[in-house]
């Protein structure tokens, strides 16, 4: 048995997804000529309450492209020091389009409205200005955290005080929806941009939707374009995310309530997280006072059919998802308690 528990992007399609990809209409998306396509688009749009829409293939591009709707060369986005924007993206947005970021720290990746606020700086022509401020929903390196409704609506005022514009990396937005009850369109209320993921959770092979205004994501499609993201004839791709929308999501619960026993499981041996409060489906590991090191136990584990991603000498991460069942799950238990007991 094979417990694959690195991330929720290893799923394989479905025996109905694979069904609606075969039988998806398709077109030009290039042209916009996709009827799949068109239809994810509108429909993730009306979930979000905003205008559009765009299809690209994945949500490092659809980050990408939102900072580029809305901070200028030069210019800078603020963000906390553990986002997938500035940890794994490679460093788009300096590289590609000339963005400068500033960090902001944070517990476990919750927002801290006030400490944003501090960084913001107002245009000047001695220094930098900030132009957008960025979240990610729910954390990845926080452990799946759910950032607290309350604390987004402070930096929306924050925002719309100091003018300037809020981008959601929304890559796992959908177990924060169903964890904490809070409606998409809440959240889509929210934010100028969403950059939301359909192959982490919902299962789907590729691809990511950016969330924005009409005019902007006109815009979008330029910047697309310019980094190579039209697929043509890719409603095969567009049919799987839909098939996922509608069979996908609300399952999610399901990944939660499995990592609550993992993580239960493992607190005996003392190595999970200490605040375990507003997680979702991703499980961290703090091996400082385990008898192996993470790389050593992933090793280890591997060799016993449970697969998990180091993330540091002494600290991991698993991920449960769609291709993790009960019985997965106990084996995965099973064999990293007795590798922990020592």
């Amino acid at each position: 048995m094979i417990v694959d528990l690195r991330s929720d992007t290893v799923t394989r399609p479905t025996a109905g997804m694979r069904e609606a990809m075969f039988a998806a209409p398709v077109g030009d998306d290039v042209y916009g000529e996709d009827p799949e396509i068109n239809a994810l688009e509108a429909e993730v749009a009306a979930l979000f309450g905003h205008e559009a829409a765009l299809f690209v293939p994945s949500g490092t591009m659809g980050n990408q492209i939102a900072l580029t709707l809305l901070v200028r060369p030069g210019e800078e986005l603020v963000c906390d020091s553990d986002a997938h924007i500035v940890t794994y993206e490679q460093g788009a947005a300096a590289a590609l389009f000339g963005i400068s970021t500033r960090t902001v720290p944070s517990a476990r990746g919750i927002a801290d409205p006030e400490a944003y606020a501090a960084q913001i700086r107002a245009p000047d022509w001695h220094i930098v200005t900030t132009r957008a401020l960025a979240v990610e929903n729910t954390h990845n390196r926080g452990g799946g955290t759910v950032q607290p409704l309350a604390a987004l609506r402070r930096l929306r005022a924050v925002a719309d005080a100091t003018g300037v514009a809020l981008h959601c990396d929304g890559a796992r937005i959908w177990n924060a929806h169903v964890a904490a009850g809070v409606p998409l369109a809440t959240y889509g209320g929210l934010f100028d941009t969403l950059s939301v993921c359909l192959s982490k959770g919902l299962g789907a092979p590729v691809g990511s939707v950016l969330v924005a205004s009409a005019a902007r994501i006109a815009e979008g499609r330029r910047v697309r374009k310019r980094l190579g993201g039209g697929m043509r004839q890719a409603g095969v791709l567009a049919a799987a995310g839909r098939y996922a929308l509608r069979h996908h999501l609300d399952r999610l619960a399901d990944d939660h309530k499995r990592a609550q026993v993992l993580r239960d499981a493992l607190a005996p041996l003392g190595v999970t997280a200490a605040d375990a409060a507003e997680t979702t489906n991703i499980v961290l590991l703090d091996l400082t006072d385990a008898p192996l090191d993470a790389p050593a136990l992933a090793a280890a584990a591997r060799e016993r059919g449970v697969l998990f991603g180091p993330t540091g000498r002494r600290s991991a991460r698993l991920v449960t998802h769609l291709d993790v069942d009960d019985r997965g799950l106990e084996h995965a238990v099973d064999v990293l308690t007795d590798l922990l007991r020592g």
